[in-house]
């Protein structure tokens, strides 16, 4: 059979039609470039430029634009657009009504849809509809809670703007990367790159986390079952909140390829804001390998569940997600392949799946908390669960406890000790050597970062929300970080607490030390004198006198220097460092 003649994947796109805009509205984009300049915009979050490039490069075919109500509605309700087609995640561009005013979005406008993080126009969007939509309705039935405990549910009431704006899209061009570009492939492109290593059958493995030896010997029995090749296709988009970061794993996923029989596995990256949405996510999911061009998908035990809820509960049941997708089978046109648990036998040197293996033989495991502590503590991880490049590239991310970073948050009343305290542990630590060890004081902060704000409520979170980014970003980087600051409000600690544990990498350590020293002894050795100033009015807005503090209730350390030495508060921070092994 001459090349002419090998036959190209046949495994069709979702709907029939792979919906490749950017190859669509190529003749027309510099026209589209030009016309965008002069439209209203919207500047895309992270997740809507996650979901407009896999509506751009086809990825989300049959979507040529984001949801209409009646699609929208359609597919909380059924799974299934208003046309029947099945598709079973909301895909909808949430705007505020600020946004609605001033950029003028109404039915038939156009408008940019803009990249912030480069300012280029992506796509201009047609409007259809703008429509309010009910959070709570959309969480019970496409995530199966209203329950914070979700990450899909919680930034559903904390990030979501108020309206949902409806309308297909033409394209300029996708997102500008400058990381593993060469791993970035669109549909087009991968379905191209099968057809010319003359893949037909592709069985697709989805992740989120580092690969080991497990996952390695199940993608290859998958393969070698089905005389197929295997897809390694992790989301590098949006992922759980507390995840591995995407470039160590993707650097997890370069040293494991070669392990592979030779010629067996690809590595393409897919740039998905993942819902964890369990069963719905994994249809979709399926769908999107389906676009792709694989023709079999591995579907994994409690697949992209996001966990407990609020009780403690699985979220999901473990085959939930395996059980929606073998339902849809025959609409899908994708082959589900099940994720089997493998377990080590040592008396074999191999991996086999648990269900083959005989009664009373030996196996071996180690749970992703148990991996998670040997990293922690720098305890070695055995060959037979994972590769040595593997455990080089986690350890290069993740060191052991007493090299990583963390951050001491002490909050408490103007006066109280928090800056003595926080000077004095300086000292300590530094003395203590290891790591650099930044101080982040109040006014210091207010003077050299926000010298601009004032006290209202909305700007003393500003400012907290501020030195939470600085702390993050030292952290990261291994430092010691004491910051200091009044801060009064429960929702801007806990919003700083947020900021640091979800971009804080191994440095992801914090500790809230509310510093209780009562008001009367503030006031009483206020040497400045500006609780009487603000007492007399002279100074408005003053934390303890005419604006509230709202004490902790979540402190991981409650001190109070009116009953105890500077030196005793500081040991006992200390003490609470070593019980978490960071000193």
């Amino acid at each position: 059979m001459s090349l002419a003649q090998i036959k190209p994947i046949n495994n069709a796109p979702h709907g029939g039609v792979l919906k490749d805009l950017i190859a669509r509205d190529e003749p027309i984009r510099e026209k589209l470039l030009l016309e965008s300049q002069t439209l209203k915009e919207i500047l895309l979050t992270d997740r809507q430029i996650c979901d407009l490039e896999l509506i751009l490069n086809g990825g989300f075919s049959p979507l040529e634009g984001f949801m209409n109500q009646k699609d929208y509605k359609s597919v909380v309700d059924t799974l299934r657009l208003a046309d029947g087609t099945l598709f079973p995640m909301p895909i909808t561009l949430d705007v505020s009504a600020a946004e609605v005013k001033e950029q003028g979005i109404v039915p038939n406008a156009r408008i940019s849809l803009r990249d912030p993080r480069d300012e280029s126009v992506l796509a201009i969007l047609i409007v259809e509809d703008i429509y309010a939509y009910d959070k709570k309705h959309e969480a019970i039935n496409v995530f199966g809670a209203d329950d914070l405990a979700h990450p899909a549910v919680k930034h559903l009431y904390d990030r979501s703007k108020e309206y949902y704006v409806g309308g297909k899209v033409q394209a300029i061009k996708l997102p500008t990367y400058f990381d593993y570009v060469a791993l970035r492939y669109t549909p087009s492109e991968l379905r191209a790159h099968f057809n010319k290593l003359a893949w037909r059958k592709v069985v697709a493995f989805q992740t989120r986390n580092p690969m080991h030896r497990a996952h390695r010997e199940l993608t290859v029995r998958a393969a070698r079952l089905r005389q197929a090749n295997v897809l390694i296709h992790p989301v590098v988009g949006m992922t759980k909140p507390g995840d591995v970061d995407h470039y160590t794993r993707v650097r997890v996923y370069q040293s494991i390829l070669p392990r592979y029989p030779n010629g067996m596995a690809h590595l393409a990256l897919l740039p998905l804001a993942m819902r964890m949405a369990g069963p719905r996510e994994a249809v979709w999911h399926a769908i999107i390998r389906k676009n792709f061009g694989a023709t079999h998908f591995i579907v994994g035990r409690d697949h992209a569940g996001p966990g407990k809820n609020s009780q403690g509960k699985d979220f999901y049941g473990p085959y939930d997600a395996q059980d929606l997708v073998t339902k849809f089978q025959d609409e899908l046109h994708i082959e589900m392949v099940p994720f089997q648990m493998m377990t080590y036998v040592p008396s074999l040197d191999e991996y086999q799946p648990v269900d083959e293996v005989v009664a009373g033989t030996q196996t071996l495991d180690i749970s992703g908390t148990e991996l998670r502590k040997r990293l922690r503590t720098g305890a070695p991880i055995p060959d037979w669960f994972s590769y040595d490049s593997v455990v080089k590239v986690l350890r290069e991310s993740y060191p052991p406890r007493d090299k990583q970073g963390f951050v001491l948050f002490l909050t408490g009343l103007y006066n109280s000790g928090r800056d003595t305290i926080a000077r004095a542990l300086q000292t300590v630590l530094n003395q203590q050597g290891g790591r650099s060890v930044s101080l982040l004081l109040g006014e210091t902060v207010r003077s050299e970062l926000s010298s601009e704000l004032g006290f209202s409520r909305e700007d003393r979170h500003k400012n907290i929300q501020r030195i939470g980014f600085v702390s993050a970003e030292l952290t990261r980087s291994g430092a010691a970080v004491i910051a200091a600051p009044i801060a009064p409000y429960a929702d801007s600690r806990k919003a700083a607490r947020d900021t640091i544990m979800s971009t804080g990498g191994s440095g992801a350590n914090f500790f809230l030390i509310y510093v209780a020293t009562p008001l009367e002894y503030c006031e009483k050795h206020d040497r400045k004198g500006n609780y009487a100033k603000a007492r007399k009015g002279e100074i408005k807005g003053f934390t303890g006198i005419d604006d509230p503090y709202e004490a902790p209730t979540d402190a991981d350390l409650v001190v109070d220097i009116s009953k105890q030495t500077v030196p005793e508060i500081v040991h006992n921070i200390v003490l609470l460092l070593e019980s978490s092994s960071l000193i």
